[in-house]
């Protein structure tokens, strides 16, 4: 289902809550709001449809990914940017690192690691910092 964006900037700062299996219909929203977006939009956290829960989805090269408690265990080549998103109006800055090692859990609460550079790792670090309470 095709949620509302969540704008309120007190909500979007609470850090969220861990998921659980029983939030697997939430990522199935997120993924339909962002589809929704594509256009404009090239990830998404839970709790810019309302839900505070730690789940992101965003474009992987081509194909969406859903991850359930993702969280940065290494990083390394810092840079600067501007970020946009669409919680929040206009554009602003955001340091990121160009490799990042992250930790989740999968659809079945398996848990993953991967390595991600470059544009896909700059939206990981996005949607992670929503997951934080982080307004970017």
């Amino acid at each position: 289902m095709i949620r509302d964006i969540c704008k309120d900037p007190i909500f979007l700062a609470q850090k969220a809550e861990p998921a659980t299996p029983a939030d697997l219909p939430v990522a199935g929203d997120l993924l339909d709001t962002l589809t929704h977006h594509k256009d404009g939009c090239v990830g998404m956290a839970a709790n810019m449809i309302g839900v505070n829960k730690r789940i992101i989805a965003f474009d992987n090269e081509g194909s969406y990914m859903v991850m359930f408690n993702p969280e940065i265990i290494k990083k390394s080549d810092p840079y600067d940017t501007e970020e946009s998103c669409l919680s929040l109006t206009g554009i602003r800055p955001a340091k990121r690192w160009k490799v990042i090692k992250v930790r989740w859990q999968n659809e079945k609460f398996q848990i993953r690691l991967k390595t991600f550079t470059g544009w896909t790792a700059q939206i990981i670090q996005h949607e992670i910092d929503h997951c934080e309470g982080i307004i970017i």
